[in-house]
């Protein structure tokens, strides 16, 4: 997030897993609909635990048009407390909530909203509200 201080807004969305049912769903409409979202203000970031290798292939076959970042040793997620202790039927351990954070220039956060429930959808309304009051 360095990288944009002071340059640009970002919206930041956690999701559990790629490949999977309502995180292909969410993030194929950002990618539908990126001029919502990404402007000369405004970067779009995704990021999940799963490794760099399978978030290349997930977003070249969905065809993402934003960058899929991976926190596979799970420290963002933590920073974000956008981490599951215990996911799904398998129990796995350490996989990201669903989760979105508008990040101004500043660095401050703007909109946070993190789902208990991974087959809910953040709140993309009030991140649209957000986004346009933003510089």
């Amino acid at each position: 997030l360095s990288q944009f201080a002071g340059k640009k807004n970002v919206l930041l969305l956690f999701f559990p897993l790629a490949f999977t049912r309502v995180c292909t769903k969410e993030l194929c409409s950002i990618r539908d609909n990126i001029d919502r979202y990404r402007s000369p203000d405004t970067e779009v970031l995704g990021i999940s635990v799963d490794s760099t290798y399978t978030l290349a292939k997930y977003r070249e076959e969905q065809q993402y048009n934003f960058p899929l970042l991976s926190d596979f040793n799970k420290s963002v997620s933590r920073l974000y407390d956008s981490i599951y202790a215990s996911f799904g039927e398998m129990d796995m351990q350490g996989v990201s909530k669903r989760a979105a954070f508008v990040i101004d220039k500043q660095g401050i956060v703007q909109y946070a909203e993190v789902l208990e429930s991974a087959a809910d959808e953040p709140d993309f309304v009030a991140i649209d509200r957000i986004l346009a009051a933003l510089p």
